[in-house]
């Protein structure tokens, strides 16, 4: 015999799939939160990872500011080592100098001339003074300029005042201190040489009548 089912199943099986869609669609809801929640959790332990980085990086910084500023301390207390020692050392180097330039000055200065000042600036000289005449003042300078410690000397002025013959001429003059070793070298160069400028001995001449005699030179071998 056939059965016959004479129920509403069409709205039953409708309310079934209604009831499994809205049961679906709150586990997707309710996952959906968990992974936020999770995400959330996740970023917020990720941010606290870079806050403690970024902190110890600010540490580590301000330790490396605080080694640069000993490191730029002692950069400068070493330039100022080698400023110490240079000077030193150019005061160890030209500590004959003065001997030299004021042995140089009295050997240079010829007659007719007088200084009345002397000013140094670094290896620059300044040097003023009266003169009888401008070729006076010219045999000054190749005086100074076949020194072996002066050199480039370069006249600034040279004024006529007063009526004294002697000390007519004004005239003030520059000149280069040489360095030690150049002066070292320029005077063993110029060793056993005539001076540039200086007079040559001339011959005797006798208009009275014939030169004389030429005179015997003893030896330390010759008897007395």
């Amino acid at each position: 015999m056939a059965k016959i089912n004479l129920l509403p199943w069409r709205a039953e099986r409708r309310k079934q799939r209604e009831r499994e869609f809205y049961t679906m669609l709150g586990m997707a809801a309710v996952a959906a939160v968990l992974a936020v929640i999770l995400w959330s959790w996740w970023m917020s332990g990720r941010i606290d990872v870079q806050e403690q980085r970024i902190t110890l990086m600010k540490d580590e910084i301000k330790q490396l500011d605080s080694k640069l500023t000993e490191i730029k301390k002692l950069e400068e207390t070493k330039s100022k080592l080698l400023a110490r020692k240079q000077i030193i050392e150019q005061l160890q180097a030209s500590r004959a100098q003065m001997v030299h330039l004021f042995d140089e000055l009295v050997k240079t200065i010829p007659d007719g001339v007088r200084l009345n000042a002397l000013k140094q600036s670094g290896d620059t000289l300044t040097l003023e003074g009266v003169a009888q005449s401008n070729a006076s003042v010219a045999t000054y300078m190749r005086n100074l300029e076949n020194s072996p410690w002066l050199v480039h000397s370069d006249l600034q002025k040279t004024e006529a005042k007063g009526n004294d013959k002697r000390n007519r001429y004004e005239f003030a003059l520059n000149v280069k201190l040489r360095k030690p070793a150049d002066a070292d070298n320029a005077q063993d160069g110029t060793q056993g040489a005539p001076a540039k400028g200086a007079a040559q001995p001339s011959p005797v001449k006798n208009p009275s009548g014939p030169p004389p005699p030429p005179q015997a030179v003893a030896t330390p071998g010759d008897a007395p």
